[in-house]
């Protein structure tokens, strides 16, 4: 990949990350370094958005009698899942799949719950 797509391929990370459930309102520092070095290292915008999909979906459907898994505070959460999607590829049609199942997952909350930079606690 040409150092002149670097920085698109960090915004299109950066936010299909932030856009996610559970994840911070904006990325780091350390988020924005990590996605450049996915992109030295070749890793496809779409093998990242599987990965960040597939964890976020494997986190938003364990069991409702488990405890709550606290917030990813990190895109470093991704990486096991991402070295594990270029271990065992998907099959085409899959990263459609996922974002169905988000789509359908995130309309049947009871409420919707948006992220806002407002904290409750000021």
């Amino acid at each position: 990949m040409t150092s002149a797509a670097a920085p698109a391929y960090v915004a299109v990370v950066l936010m299909l990350y932030v856009d996610l459930p559970e994840t911070p309102l904006k990325p780091s520092a350390r988020d924005r370094w990590l996605a450049g070095q996915w992109h030295e290292q070749g890793v496809s915008v779409e093998l990242v958005e599987t990965a960040l999909l597939l964890a976020c979906l494997r986190r938003l459907m364990r069991p409702t009698d488990l405890p709550p898994l606290p917030p990813i505070r990190s895109l470093a959460y991704f990486q096991p899942v991402i070295a594990e999607l270029q271990l065992q590829p998907v099959p085409s049609g899959y990263l459609d799949y996922l974002r169905s199942k988000l789509h359908k997952f995130l309309e049947s909350l009871p409420t919707k719950v948006q992220k806002t930079s407002v904290s409750d606690d000021r």
